[in-house]
């Protein structure tokens, strides 16, 4: 366990964001070296796999159930030096991620072809998102485990073990995917469905490494088959925390799948170029992510040590350096979005599309990346609802409204870009308000307690 109730707050956020960072963007390339091999076989195929991608928020949602309540609840037990909670909470955490695994699966291959069909542009495009899912389910079901792991290590501020495993499984996927989806060296092309294989084969290869960390290295927490019987008093302090962390993924859910619905009027070119420009400013927003990341551990052991002036420094600290790091990308898409769409592809008629989303989009950056420092900062605090009623308001402010614009004469997809550029500023208002409000209401009388010492194994 890495103390984050003394020092430097900014270095503590700079030291945890660093590989997080550098994990998230790895992370990232799963997708963007599945997307890179599958756009050579066309549009169809990138508007499918994009479609089919945004699937993932259904399981990022629920992940996140599981794993924020896991890390919150685990960094509290580490700013209190309370190891017999700590391993509770995390074995616990290991057999709500198995159910949530088997039930991935089987709700995935059972509603994975109606949700394609729903949303795809084409005929063709709903049959290579299908495909895609089909190989791609068992990494979707592994994430359970694999969040899981790393947010117990998150909780006790640690964060080079998930980014070493990232890497290793994102080069795995990079060396697969050619092989899988193109044929290289097999000369049997899989196409989308190799795609899927190939990330489905490295989650599993990380989920081992992982778990091997654990029985061998780690020391604050550790795998223990006697805590794994099921408490359901455990399961509901971590779904206490985690529900409105997971909503709030959901809602962001429904927000795509609504863009998604809205613009297949306009096309496969203009679904695969709101497919590639959305998956880019994910990308983009990783560094913010990063800190905010960062920032809920470290906020969650200061508030489990009741150290208000420091779980208030933690997030000033982190909004700033966000805020920095999102300013940068602002700029960079203003410049030349259309840059970063050519990695992926040559159609003109697409990289117009996804150019055009970046450069409206990106003047939300800033705002978003505050948005994210303020959930992480919820989470610490151990109440997410705050956040998930922060992300409710947009799915009104943005969805609703985009639905209207888009039975109007005249409706362009800039419209659409635009209105969430004024959503997105509301919604960061109301989640500084509400965080203000909560900063107060958990923390003003709050005293450090005073802590017995920590007593770890060598």
């Amino acid at each position: 366990m890495h103390d984050l109730t003394q020092g430097s707050i900014s270095k503590h956020i700079l030291r945890l964001a660093a590989p997080m960072a550098a994990g998230m963007v790895f992370q990232t390339l799963y997708y963007f070296v599945d997307l890179y091999f599958v756009a050579k076989l066309g549009e169809a195929s990138i508007a499918g796999v994009s479609a089919a991608g945004n699937l993932q928020f259904i399981v990022m949602a629920l992940t996140q159930i599981l794993g924020v309540g896991t890390m919150v609840l685990i960094s509290h037990a580490a700013g209190r030096k309370d190891r017999v909670d700590a391993n509770l909470v995390f074995n616990q955490s290991l057999v709500f991620a198995a159910f949530c695994a088997v039930l991935t699966l089987a709700a995935g291959y059972a509603f994975s072809g109606a949700y394609m069909n729903a949303i795809g542009a084409s005929a063709a495009t709903s049959e290579a998102g299908a495909s895609y899912l089909r190989w791609y389910l068992p990494a979707l079901a592994l994430q359970f485990a694999m969040i899981t792991l790393g947010s117990a290590l998150r909780g006790t501020g640690i964060a080079k073990p998930m980014m070493i495993v990232q890497v290793f499984t994102v080069l795995l996927n990079a060396l697969l995917a050619p092989v899988l989806i193109a044929g290289w060296v097999t000369h049997k092309p899989m196409g989308t469905a190799g795609a899927g294989l190939a990330s489905s084969i490295a989650v599993g290869v990380g989920v081992v490494m992982l778990w091997t960390y654990f029985l061998r290295l780690e020391k604050f927490v550790s795998i223990d088959t006697s805590l794994m019987r099921a408490q359901f008093a455990t399961w509901l302090r971590i779904l206490k925390i985690g529900l409105p962390a997971g909503g709030e993924f959901a809602l962001m859910f429904v927000m795509m799948a609504t863009t998604y619905f809205i613009i297949r009027d306009f096309g496969a070119s203009a679904q695969a170029g709101y497919g590639l420009g959305s998956r880019i400013m994910q990308g983009i927003f990783l560094p913010a992510m990063a800190v905010a990341f960062a920032a809920a551990p470290i906020a969650g052991q200061n508030v489990g040590a009741g150290l208000a002036d420091r779980t208030r420094e933690t997030f000033r600290s982190a909004a700033m350096i966000g805020s920095v790091a999102m300013f940068a990308t602002t700029l960079l898409c203003q410049w030349r979005a259309d840059w970063l769409l050519q990695v992926f592809t040559s159609d003109a008629a697409v990289i117009s599309v996804g150019t055009q989303f970046l450069h409206v989009i990106s003047w939300n950056f800033v705002a978003q990346g505050i948005i994210f420092t303020c959930s992480g900062m919820f989470q610490a605090l151990g109440n997410t609802v705050p956040s998930m009623i922060s992300s409710a308001t947009r799915v009104v402010t943005f969805a609703l409204p985009a639905i209207w614009l888009s039975h109007r004469a005249g409706f362009e997809l800039k419209q659409m870009w635009v209105l969430s550029v004024i959503t997105v500023t509301g919604q960061t208002v109301i989640s500084l308000l509400l965080l203000r409000r909560e900063l107060n209401r958990k923390l003003n009388g709050v005293t450090a307690r005073v802590l017995a010492p920590e007593v770890v194994p060598a």
